[in-house]
């Protein structure tokens, strides 16, 4: 029933992310922004501090941690809200927690560096495992699958058996098969239709497909600007509720709040 499905919701403090770069750099204004999610219902908070949009650069660790731990600390100073640290680096992730971040969300899968999945298991939070062909940088120059489902299952499951023979507890695992990430439409559409496969893996299922950019190469029109991609991102995401998965990572709280509720009112009536 979707009464379950959490809403985690995106604040990212990066001058360069995909839909918000740049608008929550300053410190109160994210705090402000991350008030503003948990009042619409957000479960989680997703804190990132380095974008993975395709082409984006990489941000060194000292700096990604100044961007992302005093809005984690301050927000948890007020908040019991679960919150998320989306990071590739273990330094990071180790600082986050301490901090009061619950979940390292990682779109590595923990194969950043040799020392993640060590750092994963003695920090003992709940771990996302993503999919991603290739790195952020040239992700989307020519991604390449003979099967996509098996093929990220495949290695999903790879991922999350190496994470526990690593000590991180299978109850802590969460996996997401990285829509928009190394993937064209057809590899996203795919996904989508047999999530069902994913969620058979027997972990929660983390799905993110908020204002990505499969929803504009459908409808060019009203999705070429971003924030005429809510009723795509919704149905995608309602999708992923109808095979399964456990949470999904939005920018529109509010709205997708909304969806879930009535989406799982008729679920009831039925």
């Amino acid at each position: 029933m979707s009464a379950a499905v959490k809403v985690m919701g995106i604040l990212n403090v990066t001058p360069d992310s995909f839909s918000d770069g740049g608008r929550y750099l300053d410190p109160l204004d994210a705090l402000i922004h991350a008030r503003r999610l948990i009042a619409e219902g957000a479960d989680i908070l997703d804190i990132g501090a380095e974008s993975t949009r395709p082409g984006a650069e990489p941000v060194d660790e000292a700096e990604e941690i100044a961007r992302a731990v005093p809005l984690i600390a301050a927000i948890r100073a007020e908040s019991d809200v679960a919150i998320s640290i989306d990071t590739m680096k273990p330094g990071v992730a180790r600082a986050a927690v301490a901090a009061g971040a619950t979940l390292w969300n990682d779109v590595a899968a923990l194969r950043f560096s040799p020392e993640a999945s060590a750092v994963a298991a003695d920090l003992g939070c709940g771990v996302v495992l993503m999919h991603m062909q290739g790195e952020p940088r040239t992700m989307q120059s020519a991604p390449q699958y003979g099967d996509v489902v098996a093929e990220v299952c495949d290695f999903l499951g790879g991922r999350a058996q190496a994470a526990m023979a690593a000590g991180v507890a299978r109850e802590k695992i969460w996996l997401d098969p990285g829509i928009g990430f190394g993937k064209r439409l057809e590899h996203n559409l795919a996904l989508l239709a047999h999530m069902d496969a994913v969620v058979a893996l027997g972990f929660p299922v983390l799905l993110g497909v908020s204002r990505k950019s499969f929803i504009t190469a459908l409808d060019p029109v009203g999705g070429a600007v971003l924030d005429g991609r809510l009723a795509g991102s919704l149905a995608a995401a309602l999708r992923g509720v109808d095979a399964g998965v456990a949470a999904l990572r939005v920018h529109d709280v509010a709205e997708t709040v909304q969806a879930l509720k009535v989406w799982g009112a008729v679920a009831q009536a039925r």
